[in-house]
């Protein structure tokens, strides 16, 4: 097995794919998190870096997320806000998927396309089936948390 991770750099933005040869079992870490990404277990507040000033929703539009599978199959979240959290209870969008940590990731929508970000979560953050840290999501895109598979659409006005 020959699993490929790949993800963009946050300065360049040039992707970057790592191949590992692994047990399907083993648990590998690529490169450790930032420190505003690691949620402490033991606490149910997550704290964020400020948000930059490129965050802003569209104007002649709105994302709205979609689940596609899992226990939340069937839901809609539009995106009210540039900034959100999905995870289970006390985040921005709760999910009651047993899988997904309490802060799982994180959108911010930058007008016409969205960046994932995984917040350290313990089962990962899939995007083309792939686990990453960091994707960058446009009309049409889906990506995985838990047992949630969700779709991203732009609606417009």
């Amino acid at each position: 097995m020959h699993p490929k991770v790949q993800f963009k750099c946050s300065k360049c933005g040039k992707p970057t794919v790592v191949e590992l040869k692994r047990r399907p079992d083993q648990t590998v870490v690529i490169t450790p998190l930032p420190s505003f990404a690691r949620a402490d277990a033991s606490t149910s507040n997550l704290t964020l870096p400020p948000a930059d000033d490129g965050l802003k929703l569209p104007s002649d539009g709105v994302f709205v997320l979609a689940i596609t599978s899992g226990p939340a199959n069937g839901e809609l979240f539009r995106l009210a806000q540039p900034r959100i959290v999905i995870g289970r209870q006390g985040a921005d969008i709760p999910l009651s998927d047993p899988e997904i940590s309490r802060h799982h990731c994180l959108l911010e929508v930058r007008d016409k396309y969205i960046n994932l970000k995984d917040l350290d979560s313990t089962n990962g953050t899939f995007y083309d089936e792939e686990r990453v840290r960091a994707a960058m999501l446009q009309d049409g895109s889906e990506f995985r948390i838990g047992e949630s598979r969700i779709r991203v659409s732009f609606q417009k006005k």
